[in-house]
């Protein structure tokens, strides 16, 4: 900077001392939140303010109720002026079918708790309907986790004691219930013919077995030879007969057997639930003992099928790198 201009520089800023201060408003922050219209952007030729300082807004009025008693039954039908209303107030929800069986079942479970109940051992057997055979029902897409609360309430409905279980109940759970239930389904009652012979049937993996009692000395055929000879193992022909041995009736009834399909082993243990099933008819109230005795019990297990690229059922084939 030249020496000249410094010196015209502190004249301009002298010469300013002598006037007047300009005080501009400061806008407060409040008021920008009310723009101007002076300040709107338009494209028009400017005109004069419209906005009217005093101007009321009107009042919001809702549509008057519809007097039936005014409307002439020869010029309008009634029908025509109803308005439709839900039968649910579910209506309007996604899932209302769903919304009114758990409401409805929660009413019934307050209305039934202080009744006494039993445990769930000892409640009937019931089986429910599955989340899919319900989805099908209400055509509504249910969450596993909601079906899973209705459930728990029907369990717990299903918990009152029989004796004083209302029939309101009984035919709120009858929707949920499956066309067939476990009791529904009864097998014919074993008898002993003329010759004193009880009949049973037993199978086991791939091996099925038929065997018949009698009393007798405790002589024992499998498909015309004797137990040591048709099986080797001594741990076969304790299962063949061990519906006999865990009652202690081994030397009070005869038993003959046959036989097909699968292996020894197998064979063993279709003869031991062939037995047991012949036993009971001879004795039903052995049948607490041959449960606990695990003889009345079908085995569910089989030998799982080999799959594509596996050696074995679930055996992969050895990973190479090269």
């Amino acid at each position: 900077m030249t020496r000249g201009e410094l010196s015209r520089s502190l004249q301009r800023a002298i010469g300013t001392l002598g006037r007047p201060s300009c005080r501009r408003p400061i806008p407060h922050p409040a008021s920008r939140s009310k723009p101007s219209p002076s300040r709107c952007l338009s494209t028009t030729a400017a005109r004069p303010e419209e906005l009217q300082v005093n101007e009321v807004q009107e009042k919001f009025t809702a549509a008057a109720p519809i007097d039936f008693g005014r409307i002439p039954g020869n010029r309008r039908n009634v029908l025509a002026a109803l308005r439709v209303v839900p039968a649910s107030p579910s209506y309007f929800s996604a899932k209302p079918t769903f919304n009114d069986d758990y409401i409805s079942l929660c009413a019934l479970l307050r209305k039934v708790a202080t009744l006494p109940t039993v445990s769930p051992a000892e409640a009937p057997k019931v089986a429910w309907k599955t989340i899919e055979q319900y989805r099908i029902m209400t055509n509504e897409p249910v969450k596993n986790q909601r079906y899973h609360k209705m459930l728990h309430i029907l369990r717990r409905l299903n918990c009152v004691h029989p004796s004083l279980m209302p029939q309101e109940v009984l035919d709120a759970m009858q929707r949920y219930k499956k066309e067939t239930q476990p009791g529904d389904i009864k097998p014919a009652p074993g008898v002993v013919d003329e010759m004193g012979r009880a009949k049973g049937v037993g199978r086991r993996k791939t091996s099925s077995a038929v065997a018949w009692i009698v009393e007798g000395e405790g002589e024992v055929l499998v498909n015309g030879k004797s137990l040591t000879e048709f099986f080797g193992r001594v741990h076969d022909r304790e299962s063949a007969v061990w519906a006999l041995k865990a009652t202690q009736r081994l030397d009070k009834y005869n038993v003959w057997g046959r036989v097909s399909g699968g292996g020894v082993t197998g064979q063993a243990e279709a003869l031991t639930l062939a037995v047991a099933k012949a036993l009971m008819v001879h004795e039903p109230a052995l049948k607490p003992a041959l449960r606990r005795a695990g003889c009345i019990t079908r085995d569910p297990r089989k030998v799982e099928r080999k799959k594509a690229g596996h050696v074995k059922a679930r055996k992969m084939p050895t990973w190479v790198k090269r």
